[in-house]
């Protein structure tokens, strides 16, 4: 709470007196983790009032407008290989960092923890479409397309993920609300109550994120600076630094639910999350580059590909039991550090 009163005004502040970027780098991401917290908070009183569903679909929402706002700044600066490497880096960070840590850290206190495995094998097909169908088939065909071709091929698999998205949601939170609900989640949901009333939840959640996307926006500007000090390259900045502070908010309220042994809300974050970065905020921005004077097709490099691909087929195998355990949450941290390693040294 401290730092989060501290670090807001400080950090705006420092940003007017022109601080050192080393200085304003590590003030922006404490108070930006501080400010994490909050949202953690609020979010939990949410999904108690809305359902664990609708509470982590918040959280995922919140978190990733960081991250979109991020984005665009850096569109409209042209570097595009930043935000696909960012974009990759939410992808890994999600399925790696933050549900490995979740199932980590909530295997030390509970031994077994459960969630939902019809949710599980649902966002599986999901994950599976998005990332290596949508994502791998523009870079194949785009060996024999023109630049022109490759954008328009991009432009129709935008819209198409964006469809599919929204009918994803419709079906989750409409037709099909609470049909796969377990018993057991409906008695633990109505003897909770929130710490927070359902509005006051909601203008802290809203007043958190304006912070954060403040924040964020002049963090990206010193990225340049401690680049070259500390010797880091860009794709490394993307996929590793922009990814995990933009994504700060939901990592910690994944973890802080799987401590509490809420662990539909917990993969819901970490997964809802990524689904939605890879079918709408990645899809929104290729035709938001539209309007600026260097657009951005749907091209990752074939590590990012790979590294993606691969963190879905490992986050599928893991997850479809609809159960999770210590060990199982430190072989994905395992994982997001050797394509972290991977990504240093490239």
């Amino acid at each position: 709470m401290l730092m989060t009163f501290i670090g807001v005004p400080l950090s705006v502040m420092g940003t007017w007196l022109h601080w050192s970027n080393i200085v304003l780098f590590s003030l922006y991401c404490l108070t930006i983790i501080a400010l994490a917290s909050y949202m953690g908070r609020a979010t939990e009183s949410l999904a108690i009032v809305s359902g664990p569903r609708i509470g982590g679909l918040l959280n995922a929402t919140f978190g990733n407008a960081v991250e979109l706002i991020i984005s665009i700044f850096a569109l409209k600066e042209g570097l595009v290989a930043v935000v696909l490497a960012s974009l990759t880096g939410s992808v890994l960070g999600n399925l790696l960092l933050v549900a490995g840590l979740s199932f980590f850290i909530g295997g030390l206190k509970f031994k077994r923890q459960e969630f939902n495995i019809f949710d599980a094998r649902h966002n599986s097909g999901l994950l599976m479409f998005a990332v290596i169908v949508a994502f791998v088939i523009p870079e194949v065909f785009s060996l024999n397309l023109k630049n022109s071709e490759t954008l328009s091929l991009s432009i129709g698999i935008s819209i198409v993920l964006i469809i599919l998205y929204l009918a994803a949601l419709f079906f989750k939170l409409v037709t099909h609300r609470g049909v796969y609900q377990h018993e057991s989640e409906e008695v633990q949901h109505a003897r909770e109550k929130p710490e927070w009333g359902k509005w006051k939840a909601m203008a802290i959640l809203a007043a958190a994120t304006l912070a954060v996307a403040y924040l964020s926006e002049h963090l990206v500007k010193t990225f340049e600076y401690v680049a070259d000090t500390f010797g880091w390259s860009e794709l490394f900045i993307g996929v590793i630094i922009v990814a995990i502070v933009g994504n700060a908010a939901e990592h910690a309220s994944a973890v802080l639910m799987a401590f509490k042994n809420k662990m539909d809300i917990a993969v819901e974050i970490a997964i809802g999350s990524t689904l939605q970065v890879a079918m709408f905020v990645l899809p929104v921005l290729v035709l938001i580059s539209l309007l600026f004077e260097q657009t951005m097709p749907l091209l990752f490099s074939w590590p990012e590909l790979i590294s993606m691909a691969s963190s879905v087929l490992l986050m599928v195998v893991i997850s479809n039991d609809g159960e999770s355990n210590w060990f199982e949450g430190l072989t994905l941290i395992a994982a997001y550090f050797i394509m972290g390693l991977g990504f240093f040294l490239l």
